[in-house]
Parts: structure tokens; sequence; C-alpha cells
């Protein structure tokens, strides 16, 4: 998707345990980055709105990644009291009553739609009961998501591109569980950042290669420099 600034398709992941690591974390890397992910890790620790706050003012966007599922109205309150938080990103699980409220609420915020998570695969869907491949149901729920007024999906860079086929730039396509290398974490379904982009995806959430890095620093400005490799065709 055009107009998205190259150095913004980077989302560092703040899962840290606590509001004052990530503040540390942000500090270290400074404008190696200028997006961040604030999740149900440092939601549950205290200090999660004084540090979307605090990230907003420094002029970084900031990615709530609350993955909201309760009954629509739940939803929808909840979304009305995140908007004006200074969140851009917003994510709700793909489900359509749960999407359709989400959307009435979000004002300039972006909705953001859980297709299949990247610790999931087949194995995963079927202990579930469903019948449907990871491929048919994250399509399948972002189609629900266009339909229902969200911004954009969460998916794997593995589904990105069957994804920009069918929804070219309606749906903005924000790919977790990038790897450099396959690993042995709770991530099942990764690509690295190059593949990421080349099949499709406008951003990426990058965590853990960034935190645990030696020189988390460094390891964002090479993620950065690979990014300005693939948008400088």
């Amino acid at each position: 998707m055009t107009g998205i600034s190259r150095e913004e398709r980077l989302i560092v992941a703040l899962d840290l345990p606590t509001a004052r690591e990530a503040r540390a974390l942000v500090e270290k890397l400074g404008d190696a980055a200028r997006f961040y992910k604030v999740g149900l890790e440092l939601f549950t620790s205290g200090g999660y709105f004084e540090l979307i706050e605090w990230l907003a003012k420094r002029g970084d966007k900031v990615f709530a990644d609350l993955k909201l599922y309760d009954i629509p109205e739940t939803v929808r309150r909840a979304v009305a009291n995140l908007r004006g938080s200074g969140a851009s990103f917003l994510t709700v699980h793909g489900h359509r009553s749960v999407m359709e409220a989400a959307a009435r609420e979000k004002g300039a915020m972006k909705i953001l739609a859980v297709t299949v998570l990247t610790s999931f695969d087949e194995r995963d869907l079927k202990e579930m009961g469903s019948t449907q491949t990871v491929e048919q149901l994250v399509l399948a729920r972002a189609q629900g998501a266009a339909e229902c007024g969200c911004d954009g999906v969460i998916a794997s860079g593995l589904e990105a591109k069957v994804l920009k086929a069918a929804f070219k730039e309606r749906l903005l396509v924000v790919t977790p569980g990038i790897r450099p290398v396959a690993g042995n974490d709770d991530q099942k379904r990764t690509v690295d950042v190059a593949q990421a982009f080349a099949n499709g995806a406008d951003y990426i959430v990058v965590g853990r290669p960034i935190r645990d890095a030696a020189d988390p620093r460094a390891a964002a400005e090479s993620i950065q420099k690979t990014i300005s490799g693939a948008f400088s065709k």
C-alpha cells in the first residue's frame, strides 16, 4: 500500500513486563523505530495508557494489540474508550459481530481483524473443530473484515500474497511472526522480513528478534535497511 513511510513499516513489539522496561527499549532504539506495539502483557502491568501517551508525545505511532473479543456492546464501548488514547491501530478478533461493533466506534483509529494467529497451524485448527485450511479461514475472515468496515487484518506473511490478490488496497496486511531463520519458539507460520514484503505485507511486527538481540538498535537498523531495499525499486 502506498502512502506509508518506509520507517513506519516496522512495528516494534514492546513485549516486556513493565512500562519502565518498554520505555528503556524505546530510548535505546532511538530513531531506528517509529511505530510500536503495546499488547496484553503491558496492559496487565499498569501504566498502559501513560505509555501510549508518552510514545505519542515523542511522535511515535502506537498499535494497541488487545485482540478484543467479547459481546458486541462491550467491544463497542471499549473501542469508544480507546479511540482517544492516541493509538493508531487496534486489534479485534475476526468474529463478525465483534468487527462490526469495533468499526462503528473506531473514529480515526484503524481496526485490524485477527485472522489466524501465527502460533496456529492446520493441526490447531482441527483441534478447534475447523474443517477449513489456514488459508481458507484467513481469506474468509478477511472478507468479513472488509464487509464490516475494518481497515486491515493481522495475518502471516504466508497468506499475505493471497490477501493482496483478493483485496488489493482495501485492507492493510500487518504481519507478525517475523523470524530471520526458522526457530523453535511458539511461532509456527513465519517468514523473514524480505519475504513478508515481497508477499505484499504493508507492515511487519517484530518482537523477540529485536528485543532479545545483543544490540537491539543494530537489529532494528538492519531490518530498516532490508525494508528500504524492498521499496527502493
